[in-house]
C-alpha cells in the first residue's frame, strides 16, 4: 500500500509539474511574441513612420549658399533650388512621399531639427564631432575646400593668413567657416552674419577685408562679381566634408538616405547637379 501511495503521489506531482511547464512555455511564447511585436513596431515608428503617415518629408535648409541651396528668382514661385534640394527630392522619392522645404537661417537649422520642426537638415553641413553629440549624420556626399574670398584689388596685399592680422574677416554664423576663422585667424576681427550674400555685400562695400567661404560656394560669387578673387592664403584645415543631419535614433531612415547618396554617387548625379545648379545660380545672379 505504501508503495502504491508513493507511486500515486509521484504521479500527481509529475502531472502538476508537466502542467506548470506547459503553462510556463505558453506564457513565454506569448510574451516573446509580444516583445518581438513591440520591437518591430519600434523599428518602423518614430520619424520614419511619421513621414510616411503624413506623406511629406519636411527638410530644413538655409538658402543663400549656392549651388547647395539658393532661391531661384527666375522661377514663378521663387522656390529654393540647388544640389541639396535635388538630393532631398531623391530621398523623398525613395520614401514615396512629397517634399516640403523650410528655409531658415543656418543658425536655427540644427535646433529646428532637434525640436522636431523639420525631419532632415540639408544645408552644406559639415559633420563635426561637436554636432555629432546632438544629431546623427549621413555618409559624406561632397568634399570641398575652405578659401578666403577678397577684393581682386587686394590680391597682392593678402597672400598669407598673417596678412589679415588686424583686418576684419567675415563668415556665416555658427558654421565651420566661423570656427576656422577663430582658430586659424585669431589676430583678425571676425564679423559673423546669417547669410553669405550679406557678407559679400560687406566685402564689396569695403566694410570687411575677406570672407571665409567654401570653394564650391565662393565660385558662384566670383562669377557674379568680377571684382572679387580668391586669396592665396591657405588654411591648415581646409577640407570641408558635407553630410545631412537627422535626429538621433533613426537608423532605418539613415539607411535609406545613405542608399540614395550611394546611388547618386554611382550614377555621377552629384557632379551633374554641381554643374546644373552652378549655371542656374549664375544665371540668377546676372
Amino acid at each position: 500500500m505504501k508503495v502504491k501511495l508513493k507511486k500515486m503521489v509521484f504521479g500527481i506531482m509529475a502531472m502538476l509539474l508537466a502542467t506548470f511547464m506547459l503553462i510556463g512555455c505558453g506564457g513565454s511564447d506569448g510574451n516573446t511574441g509580444s516583445s518581438s511585436g513591440e520591437q518591430t513596431t519600434n523599428k518602423t515608428s518614430g520619424l520614419m513612420q511619421s513621414i510616411k503617415d503624413k506623406g511629406v518629408l519636411v527638410v530644413g535648409t538655409a538658402s543663400g549658399y549656392p549651388p547647395y541651396e539658393f532661391v531661384d528668382t527666375a522661377s514663378s514661385d521663387h522656390h529654393v533650388a540647388g544640389i541639396d534640394m535635388a538630393l532631398a527630392k531623391a530621398i523623398a522619392d525613395k520614401l514615396g512621399v512629397k517634399l516640403k522645404i523650410e528655409d531658415m537661417s543656418f543658425d536655427a537649422l540644427l535646433s529646428s531639427l532637434t525640436a522636431g520642426k523639420v525631419d532632415l537638415a540639408i544645408a552644406g553641413i559639415n559633420p563635426t564631432d561637436e554636432r555629432k553629440k546632438t544629431v546623427d549624420f549621413s555618409d559624406i556626399y561632397l568634399t570641398s575646400h575652405q578659401k578666403l574670398l577678397i577684393r581682386k584689388a587686394d590680391a597682392a596685399k593678402f597672400k598669407t593668413l598673417d596678412d589679415f592680422n588686424g583686418k576684419t574677416v567675415g563668415a556665416e554664423k555658427n558654421t565651420t567657416q566661423e570656427k576656422l576663422a577663430k582658430s586659424e585667424m585669431p589676430n583678425s576681427s571676425l564679423v559673423a552674419l546669417d547669410k553669405v550674400p550679406s557678407l559679400v555685400l560687406e566685402l564689396t562695400n569695403k566694410k570687411i577685408d575677406g570672407i571665409v567661404v567654401e570653394s564650391i560656394v565662393a565660385q558662384q560669387y566670383l562669377t557674379a562679381n568680377p571684382d572679387l578673387a580668391f586669396s592665396d592664403a591657405a588654411f591648415k584645415n581646409d577640407n570641408k566634408d558635407t553630410a545631412l543631419a537627422v535626429t538621433k535614433g533613426n537608423d532605418d531612415l539613415l539607411k535609406i538616405i545613405n542608399e540614395v547618396i550611394k546611388e547618386n554617387k554611382n550614377n555621377d548625379n552629384f557632379n551633374k547637379w554641381i554643374e546644373e545648379y552652378s549655371k542656374l545660380a549664375n544665371s540668377n545672379a546676372q
